[in-house]
């Protein structure tokens, strides 16, 4: 092993890391310990980062997948100039501090995605690739290459044994992804104890079959030999796999054992420094240390910086056109109206998947950095991308042929959003956002616009029966906060609700549309009401009913109150509640103006009751499905749970005596 003992600036990252942990009393000291020498040697040769502008579009992207290591990231970032201060360092995993437990995007300057869940940040950072390959396939002229960076990203081996990384890592090989590097610290030790316990594959073999380039380093102290692999890993045509062997904890009294994983080393901390030969007091680091790192990243990434500015400057001026377009996606400006689609509304049903797969094509008319693609469903859901498939032989594609991965698709869109210059959709049916949900969370935490396109909404789905049917997703989908979940009833509120989401530039929007065809109904103003997330689609004079309903329920709703008011003569108010997150955001004032509390309140939804007491009162009543769906034709099914204008009609009558 290469003897690093008396490298005080790799060193350095070592103890404030370890210092971080020890004074927050909690933390992972194990992983930086071992990984630091490959993080240095990252920053002070190979990565294009400029401290003085953070957000620089073409900077290289490092990402901790292994988000537990993020006192090693935000070492790296004190050392590097990011405005991580020494005492952020000291209020390591506190409250209200630049560094919490695991990085997360938005809050600290230099992390580039929000990581921790094990394998979303490998996931994401192919998403970035997948971002700087699309963009400098479409914008980069052979004199002037406006997007040139690469995407790195430090996995463990926990994050690997996570089911979405064999979708990432495939992915990521399909497609050539060769501006992506990933980094394994390879100690082969995890909290349960040593890997080979739980995994036996061999990880070269492991990428190799999935066509990535692959490069061992046996030293992970040996700093040449880990530059050297990142010259080898820049020049290849494939996405590259370095398994850098490293011991877990390295220095501490139990270095190389899962002791050292995840818990702080307390009174070992002696023995760590005089390990490493360190005699500084506590968070004191030397001026020498930091000129080092000031010219090795500083410097050195801000000169990159420079040159890449006059190139993008003198790209304004050659393509006026390309650069417009490139400025509209980074900077999320969208040219969209109501006009470009009162055109298109139908003069039959039709099922909301159709009116969201138009609306979709319009949109992507109209916003070059619209991309996006679905789960093997794209005839089903009707979201597709367009300009053709994104490949390597066409770049400029804007269809990606994500394949069955659902959970792989949804995290590596954050990182296509992330990266900036794109708005990225997902499609799939909706039973499946149980695949997709961990990766929705993270987007929501990260408030990245994105869409996710979720069809075959409810037992309407019928012969494919209860596996395939959504009962409980809705009640999911709305319990994550910052997320805009759109159930529309018709081609009108289907744009409405794309507008709606197109103008919310800091949340992610679910849409949940029918597989089965629906009519199109009468509208004013219906841009500005599902702006509201819920609306009085049909209002009555001294209402004494009120029934709430979502997406196919509102015409079934709109019957009901016919029915109502001309066999019992009763005053009936019928709401779309198109978007509960949204409404529930809306003043009070407004609120009660919609659904009025002094009318008897029932709800009518094809899912789950829970989450609609909230809006009903104590004598209100929630018409839904609180149990597995039938396989049957979908008419048949939903006639079986009662929700047809004849048995909820008597129902409410009968709640009413």
């Amino acid at each position: 092993m290469v003897d690093n003992k008396k490298n005080k600036f790799l060193n350095s990252l070592r103890i404030l890391g370890v210092e971080a942990v020890n004074k927050a009393n909690s933390g992972h000291p194990g992983i930086i310990l071992g990984a630091a020498p490959m993080v240095y040697e990252l920053y002070t040769k190979h990565i294009n980062i400029d401290p003085s502008n953070p957000k620089w579009f073409n900077r290289d992207r490092f990402v901790l997948s292994a988000g537990h290591g993020s006192g090693l990231l935000y070492s790296i970032l004190h050392l590097s100039g990011f405005g991580v201060e020494i005492d952020d360092l000291k209020k390591f995993r506190q409250l209200n501090s630049k560094t919490p437990g695991h990085p997360e995007f938005g809050m600290t300057d230099g992390v580039e995605v929000t990581t921790g869940p094990l394998g979303q940040g490998l996931a994401a950072a192919v998403g970035m690739a997948v971002a700087e390959k699309h963009l400098a396939g479409k914008f980069n002229k052979p004199e002037l290459e406006v997007v040139n960076h690469f995407t790195y990203v430090l996995v463990g081996d926990g994050d690997l044994q996570e089911g979405i990384a064999q979708e990432a890592i495939s992915f990521a090989g399909n497609y050539g992804l060769n501006k992506l590097i990933v980094l394994h610290d390879s100690n082969d030790i995890q909290l349960d104890g040593p890997v080979k316990i739980a995994q036996s594959e061999k990880m070269q073999e492991r990428f190799l079959a999935a066509n990535w380039n692959t490069i061992l380093v046996k030293d992970g102290e040996d700093l040449a030999q880990i530059s050297k692999a990142f010259e080898s890993a820049k020049k290849s045509t494939k996405p590259t796999y370095i398994e850098v062997k490293t011991i877990i904890g390295l220095g501490a009294t139990k270095q190389g054992t899962s002791a050292v994983h995840g818990e702080p080393v307390k009174d070992d901390l002696i023995n760590v420094k005089k390990y490493y030969n360190w005699t500084n007091p506590e968070f004191t680091i030397d001026e020498e240390v930091y000129a080092h790192y000031k010219a090795t990243v500083g410097d050195r990434g801000h000169e990159a910086y420079d040159q890449w500015n006059k190139i993008f400057n003198k790209y304004k001026q050659n393509y006026p056109q390309e650069f417009s377009q490139l400025e509209a996606g980074i900077l999320k400006q969208y040219q969209v109206t109501e006009a470009d689609f009162q055109a298109m509304i139908p003069s039959k049903p039709q099922a909301t998947r159709v009116s969201s797969g138009q609306v979709l094509d319009k949109i992507s008319s109209l916003v070059p950095s619209f991309i996006g693609g679905s789960a093997d469903l794209t005839a089903s859901t009707k979201a597709k991308g367009a300009d053709g498939n994104f490949y390597q032989d066409n770049l400029q594609g804007r269809n990606i042929m994500y394949g069955v991965r659902e959970f792989g698709m949804t995290a590596i869109n954050n990182g296509i959003a992330a990266h900036s210059g794109l708005l990225p959709f997902a499609g799939g049916f909706f039973v499946f956002s149980d695949y997709m949900k961990p990766a929705i969370r993270l987007a929501a935490l990260m408030e990245l616009q994105s869409f996710y396109v979720f069809t075959h909404d409810s037992v309407a789905v019928g012969e494919d029966g209860p596996t395939h049917e959504p009962v409980e997703q809705l009640a999911m989908l709305r319990s994550i906060p910052g997320l805009n979940v759109f159930r529309p009833a018709d081609f009108q509120e289907t744009y409405a609700s794309y507008l709606t989401a197109l103008n919310d530039k800091n949340k992610p929007s679910a849409f949940i549309l029918t597989r089965q065809d629906l009519p199109e109904l009468a509208h004013k103003d219906v841009v500005k009401n599902v702006g509201k997330g819920a609306y009085l689609i049909s209002e009555s004079k001294n209402a004494q009913v009120t029934l709430i309903a979502t997406g196919s329920e509102v015409s079934l709703a709109l019957k009901i109150k016919d029915e109502l008011e001309k066999n019992q003569k009763l005053a009936v108010n019928v709401v779309s509640m198109v978007s509960m997150n949204i409404f529930d955001r809306q003043e009070k004032k407004y609120q009660d103006t919609i659904i009025q509390r002094n009318t008897q309140r029932f709800s009518i939804e094809m899912g789950t009751t829970f989450g609609w007491g909230k809006y009903l009162g104590d004598d209100g009543f929630a018409f839904g499905i609180d149990r597995f769906g039938h396989s049957a034709p979908g008419d048949q099914v939903i006639k079986e749970f009662g929700f047809t204008v004849e048995n909820l009609t008597k129902k409410i009558i009968d709640k009413l005596k």
